[in-house]
């Protein structure tokens, strides 16, 4: 996303621009892209309170929506190949389930009822117990689109159904701080949390990946005896498990972009100091592995390719840049009395050695 409203689509394999996408109504920057199961559309948001919904092949607009604030990040429902729903999460309220057909938007709760009827309405950028507005509102789909998880500033994850948007479990994050972000892996099995308190943490997903809406219905009905508030967080324990959690104990930093490896098994990070472009690299298990340094100026967006071991780091600037592997040339593996030099040498040869006829051939 650019800051004159476009989008430009990079092809890899020809290093070059492959597409553009320009729509004359937005020259708004665009604060969030996000490509569709199936690779076929993009949808954008803009600093205008826009979201808009791109074809990537033939280029054109498919629809532009309006909403009442600005959009932080928007997700595609990722359970069909023409996706017709997707999540909008402003700056400063309540997650926004945006329906892309009518432009129709629900707002979703940001804090579980006490009492069993969780279809009530939510005073406007207010929680249901009357507590102060929050500062980040996060949510995401679960693999195949069936679960929303919402994320509070009371350190809150909401499971809830995409249908009914009925709260469905509740799970407490260690630390009980404001959750900034929420990503799963793209297997579905992993949940990674960034939260205020410098920390990201790692959760487990015990549903299955599909119908995982129905089989904690299912759950659900089998203890009917526990109270309401306590049965939801019960229901969170058949959710998600804590698995890991990753910070920098030295420094102390916040985090943020935060995302998996395209296979799940590492984590990584940006710091979200202003003048550092730094990137920290951890195993799934649990130890550090890298970080990677670039220019003096800040990141704002960060991104993992979902197969290739590369990694794209997006600057205040606007420079994108891509990390990969630092591969070393092994060509002994080839020629096996192939000699490696670690610098330059100078080779005297023999007085004879390049003569038609050596000397010790007369």
């Amino acid at each position: 996303g650019c800051a004159d409203g476009s989008c430009v689509i990079w092809d890899f394999e020809t290093r070059g621009i492959a597409k553009e996408l320009r729509d004359n109504d937005c020259v708004a920057p665009i604060t969030s892209v996000c490509w569709s199961k199936y690779g076929h559309f993009i949808l954008a948001a803009a600093v205008d309170k826009s979201l808009t919904l791109w074809d990537v092949v033939s280029g054109e607009k498919i629809t532009r929506v309006p909403l009442q604030q600005n959009t932080l990040h928007a997700r595609l429902h990722p359970g069909s190949s023409r996706p017709t729903l997707c999540l909008a999460c402003p700056l400063a309220s309540a997650p926004v389930l945006v329906d892309l057909n009518t432009g129709s938007t629900t707002v979703l709760p940001v804090s579980a009822p006490d009492t069993g009827n969780d279809s009530l309405p939510l005073p406007r950028n207010k929680f249901a117990d009357g507590s102060p507005p929050f500062t980040v509102s996060s949510a995401s789909f679960n693999k195949h689109g069936d679960l929303i998880y919402v994320g509070n500033s009371k350190g809150e994850i909401l499971v809830m159904g995409t249908n009914d948007r009925n709260v469905k479990a509740v799970v407490s994050v260690p630390g009980g701080s404001v959750i900034k972000n929420i990503v799963f892996s793209r297997n579905g099995q992993y949940l990674l949390i960034n939260s205020n308190d410098r920390a990201i943490r790692v959760f487990e997903n015990h549903l299955p990946q599909r119908e995982a809406s129905k089989a904690l219905d299912e759950i659900s009905e089998s203890f009917e005896e526990l109270q309401y508030g306590e049965k939801l967080k019960w229901l969170g324990t058949k959710c998600l498990t804590f698995f890991r959690e990753f910070q920098d104990s030295i420094t102390r930093i916040q985090w943020k972009v935060p995302c998996f490896s395209g296979d799940g098994e590492w984590v990584v990070g940006a710091s979200a100091s202003k003048g550092e472009h730094k990137i920290y690299i951890w195993a799934r298990s649990g130890h550090f592995v890298k970080m990677l340094e670039g220019p003096k100026e800040a990141l704002t967006d960060l991104a993992w390719h979902p197969l290739q071991p590369l990694v794209a780091s997006v600057s205040m600037s606007g420079l994108v840049y891509i990390w990969a592997k630092d591969h070393t040339e092994n060509w002994s593996a080839f020629a096996p009395d192939f000699k490696e030099l670690e610098e330059n040498e100078e080779y005297v040869e023999r007085e004879d050695e390049f003569d038609l006829m050596p000397e010790t051939e007369k």
